[in-house]
C-alpha cells in the first residue's frame, strides 16, 4: 500500500524516458592516444603559410609573361589610293599579230647589251698610259682562245683594224664582238691612235674575238708594263682556256650516254 504522504507530486515525476537514459551505462571515456589523432586531425587539413606560397607564385610569374615584340611598336605606312585608279600599274600592251608570250628578239637583246656597254664604258675612267708612238714603232703579241690563235701588232695610226685584210666590221659583223675587241685600247685611252693588224686562224667566230682581245691586252704591255695592274683587273689578261670537251667512245657525247630500252 502507498503512501499518500510519501508519493511524489505530478511535477516531481521523471519521464519514463530520461530515466531509461539516467540508468543505462555511461559510456568508457576515450583513452589519451585515441584522443590524439582526433586533436592533430585538424593540423593537417590547416592550408600552408602566405610566406612559403609567395616564392613559387613569383617565380610562375615571369614565365606566364609573353616577350613583347619591338616590331608590333613599328607604325605600318598606309597605301595611298591614288586619285585615278590603276594609274599606278604599268602600261602592257601587246601589238595586233604579236605573240604575248615570245621572248626578246636578237635585236632588243644587242640594243641591250650596248647600252650596259656604255654605261659602264661611262663610268669607267681611262687609264693614264705612256706609249711611245714614233714612227716606226711596232708592238707584237699572241693572244688565244679555245683553238683560236691571233698575232696581233699596234703601231701608230687612227684606229683602224685590219684583221686578214679586211676591216673589223667585215669580219666581225656581230656589234657585241666587235665591242670586246675594242676595249683594251679604249681601256688606256688610245683607240683612236693606234691601229691594230692581226693573222688570225683556227676556232670560230666568238673564239677568234676573244684570242684578238688577248692578244691586243699583251701588245699594250710590250708598249707600257705598267698597265697591267689595270688590264689584269678588268680581265683583259687572262687566258681563257675553257674548250668543249670532247667526245667519248661509247656515248653521244661529252658526257650523254645512249637511251636504255628494255626491249
Amino acid at each position: 500500500m502507498i503512501d499518500d504522504e510519501n508519493a511524489g507530486t505530478p511535477e516531481e515525476e521523471i519521464p519514463a524516458e530520461q530515466q531509461d537514459a539516467a540508468d543505462a551505462p555511461a559510456p568508457a571515456a576515450a583513452s589519451d592516444e585515441d584522443a590524439t589523432p582526433a586533436q592533430d586531425a585538424p593540423a593537417e587539413s590547416e592550408p600552408e603559410p602566405e610566406s612559403e606560397l609567395a616564392p613559387a607564385a613569383a617565380q610562375a610569374a615571369p614565365a606566364a609573361e609573353e616577350p613583347q615584340d619591338d616590331d608590333d611598336d613599328e607604325p605600318v605606312a598606309t597605301r595611298v589610293k591614288p586619285a585615278i585608279p590603276g594609274a599606278d600599274l604599268e602600261v602592257d600592251i601587246v601589238a595586233e599579230g604579236a605573240d604575248p608570250l615570245a621572248g626578246p628578239t636578237d635585236e632588243e637583246l644587242e640594243a641591250e647589251a650596248e647600252a650596259a656597254a656604255e654605261a659602264d664604258r661611262a663610268e669607267e675612267t681611262p687609264v693614264a698610259a705612256m706609249i711611245d708612238l714614233g714612227a716606226g714603232a711596232r708592238y707584237r703579241a699572241t693572244g688565244k682562245r679555245k683553238t683560236a690563235v691571233a698575232r696581233v701588232i699596234l703601231r701608230p695610226g687612227n684606229g683602224a683594224y685590219l684583221i686578214n685584210d679586211k676591216t673589223l666590221d667585215d669580219y666581225f659583223p656581230r656589234p657585241a664582238l666587235g665591242r670586246n675587241i675594242r676595249q683594251p685600247l679604249e681601256a688606256v685611252g688610245y683607240d683612236g691612235r693606234m691601229d691594230v693588224v692581226a693573222r688570225m686562224h683556227g676556232g670560230g667566230v666568238s673564239s677568234q674575238a676573244g684570242a684578238l682581245r688577248h692578244g691586243i691586252s699583251r701588245a699594250l704591255l710590250e708598249a707600257d708594263p705598267n698597265l697591267r695592274g689595270e688590264l689584269k683587273r678588268r680581265g683583259f689578261l687572262t687566258r681563257d682556256s675553257r674548250v668543249k670537251e670532247r667526245k667519248k667512245a661509247g656515248l653521244k657525247k661529252a658526257r650523254k650516254k645512249p637511251q636504255f630500252s628494255k626491249r
